[in-house]
């Protein structure tokens, strides 16, 4: 589920070891936040001008963990540095075209970055994309330097097109396999919700030896398939069709699609927040649906806040590699307010910026500062940021001739669905990729063009897990108990199975036999088997488990009071007053809200995903009193506390305070 680079990564190299792969997702294949990504992906590389210019594995490890905030992960922070050379290589393979430099410009950038530099406009340039050259390719891509990285080893393509072009070549590359049979690709297929094939037991015991922990995996709940929702009228086999909606087309009625492992990559949620920097699809439906099926989630309230959104935009990011190439903050008196606040200035972590700028804004009534590049020249802009500069130029401003005015916005989440170094989550045969999982590798805080790499690395990652998974022989959902497969809620068991459920063949994963064919690839396809109507589990649908609040105490709802709300209560600074405040109104919004049903349309789940996530992160901004990287309480701002992770593993438990 998602078609960024964590989805497509793991479905290509899954389609690649033979699996049956379906790739869903709500939108189109190239509306994604990766699409969006401009600053970069970050990578040492085997090649030697990385080892010249005095970079190396173990520094990008070092500088990725302080970012975190002695909160990451050191074992999933050292996998993600360390396959970095094979990914680039693999995007490579696939058509990628990385900004590239002539040998010789490589080799003295190398040189110059081996010196310390004195001041952020010091740093060595790119020249803009060119030509592959002959010879040793990895040696000659061009390197950029971006905040609170300590050597220059951003990778580029068409400067700040780097999402766009990874996403157009993975895109190209899946395309291609559906043409050829290797998977399908299902696009305007939203996901409701998982099945599973059993209930949680009241109280799961820590398994002591082998055999134990066995029998704890054998009684716990599993993933034999998704409820998906086709949008736009594409409709199933059967032609039914579901919920009008505003536009006049129509949303069908979920249906259950079986399959022995579902991949959750559907990106973050920073719609959660009144300011953001990420595309529409952006709901954290990956997440809600995890929670909702009782996985572990952890660490939602480190949001990471971007500094720089081109103020009056509706969310142009200026990539924090314009800071790197040595643009300035300035406040309304002309000067550069972040040299007093942090020894790194504008190349200081994300959060710190961002809290500056924010602080600064207050400072002068709210009126925005302003990013200073003037001195870099329109030349220069125009070759290496040309998206950026088309952006602003559509504003009616000039970057080249005068300052722009920038604000934060909400940009990435660090937390997510708990997986292991392999996309593992808390529930058997349902994995996490992407923005969508929290692997451990962000801590409190990202550390700049780490995204992009991790989605890469633990994408495949997590088709190498699949492989594994095949080898060791896998459980699927038979066609005959499809019928009776509810969320939350067992299939009858069949006689001839210990376990009530087929045993598979260790070859592949997935039996796309059992799902019926469809004209067209972007349509759902469902089962020819009769089924029941979607019907909604009393627990995992809600969103208003624990104490409700009288609904007159909070106003109407709507996405845009959410969001609203969000960003004022549980944005930049956070307080405990503020934060129970804001569970105060959503809690009476979610007491509102009757759970999704059979006839709820696409945009009504996304605003229960929202309004779920929006009490998830409250409660985690609450449950963690210190302030820690992305995450500041004003009123704890220098608080200290054990280097702890907000484990929410169960919905009840988390709502029920």
């Amino acid at each position: 589920m998602g078609t960024g680079i964590a989805g497509l990564t793991a479905a290509l190299a899954a389609a690649a070891d033979g699996h049956d792969v379906v790739v869903a997702t709500k939108s189109t294949i190239g509306d994604t936040a990766t699409s969006h990504a401009q600053g970069g992906i970050a990578a040492v590389l085997a090649a030697g001008a990385d080892a010249r210019a005095g970079d190396s594995v173990e520094s990008h490890v070092r500088d990725t963990l302080a970012a975190g905030a002695g909160l990451g992960d050191r074992r999933a922070t050292q996998v993600l540095c360390e396959s970095a050379d094979a990914r680039i290589r693999g995007l490579i393979a696939l058509g990628t075209r990385f900004d590239r430099v002539p040998v010789a410009e490589a080799a003295a950038a190398a040189s110059d970055s081996a010196a310390p530099s004195s001041s952020p406009a010091s740093t060595s340039r790119p020249e803009g994309p060119l030509p592959v050259p002959e010879g040793d390719h990895l040696r000659q891509l061009a390197r950029g330097l971006e905040a609170a990285h300590s050597h220059p080893r951003i990778l580029h393509a068409f400067g700040d097109g780097t999402g766009r072009e990874i996403q157009r070549a993975l895109s190209d590359a899946v395309r291609a396999a559906a043409v050829r049979g290797k998977l399908r690709l299902l696009e305007h297929t939203f996901l409701v919700d998982l099945m599973l094939d059993g209930v949680p037991t009241a109280t799961t015991p820590k398994p002591d030896t082998a055999a134990s922990a066995s029998d704890a995996a054998s009684a716990a709940p599993r993933v034999v398939g998704a409820w998906l929702q086709s949008a736009g009228g594409a409709g199933c086999a059967d032609g039914a069709s579901g919920t009008g909606r505003a536009d006049g087309r129509q949303d069908d009625a979920p249906r259950p699609f079986p399959a022995d492992a579902i991949v959750l990559a559907t990106g973050g949620a920073g719609q959660l927040f009144a300011h953001t920097s990420n595309p529409g699809v952006a709901t954290g439906d990956g997440i809600a649906v995890a929670a909702r099926a009782g996985a572990e989630i952890s660490d939602l309230e480190f949001v990471q806040f971007h500094p720089t959104v081109l103020a009056g935009s509706g969310g142009a990011l200026i990539s924090e590699a314009v800071r790197g190439e040595g643009a300035v903050l300035l406040n309304d008196a002309g000067e550069r307010f972040l040299v007093g606040v942090h020894p790194d200035a504008e190349l200081a972590p994300r959060d710190i910026v961002a809290r500056g700028i924010a602080d600064e804004m207050a400072k002068q009534g709210g009126r925005p500062v302003r990013l200073d590049a003037t001195h870099l020249g329109r030349e220069f802009l125009e070759r290496r940021f040309p998206s950026i500069t088309a952006r602003i130029d559509g504003s009616g401003l000039d970057w080249s001739l005068e300052t722009v005015p920038v604000t934060p916005a909400a940009h990435y989440l660090m937390g997510g669905v708990v997986t292991d170094l392999f996309g593992r989550t808390s529930i058997p045969g349902l994995y996490a990729a992407g923005e969508t999982a929290r692997t451990g590798v962000h801590g409190a805080n990202r550390l700049a063009s780490n995204s992009l790499l991790e989605g890469a690395v633990f994408g495949h990652r997590v088709a190498e897990a699949l492989r594994e998974q095949a080898r060791l022989g896998q459980r699927t959902l038979g066609q005959a108990q499809l019928g009776q497969a509810q969320l939350g809620q067992a299939p009858r068991a069949d006689p001839g199975s210990a376990h009530g459920l087929a045993h598979e063949p260790a070859r592949g994963l997935g039996r796309v036999s059992d799902v019926a064919d469809s004209p067209s690839p972007d349509q759902l396809q469902c089962s020819n088997a009769s089924i029941r109507a979607f019907r909604p589990s009393s627990e995992q649908n809600r969103t208003d488990v624990g104490q409700r609040t009288a609904s007159d105490a909070a106003p109407a709802f709507s996405r845009a009071a959410l969001q609203t709300l969000m960003w004022a209560n549980s944005g930049l600074h956070r307080s405990g007053a503020a934060l129970e405040d804001a569970k105060r109104v959503i809690t009476a919004w979610a007491g509102d809200r009757d759970a999704a049903g059979p006839d709820s349309s696409v945009a009504d789940r996304e605003d229960s995903n929202l309004l779920l996530l929006a009490r998830l992160t409250v409660e985690a901004a609450l449950t963690r009193r210190a302030s820690a990287g992305a995450h500041f309480r004003a009123d704890h701002p220098s608080a200290r506390e054990p280097h702890t992770h907000t484990h929410l593993p169960h919905l009840e438990r988390a709502m029920a305070r």
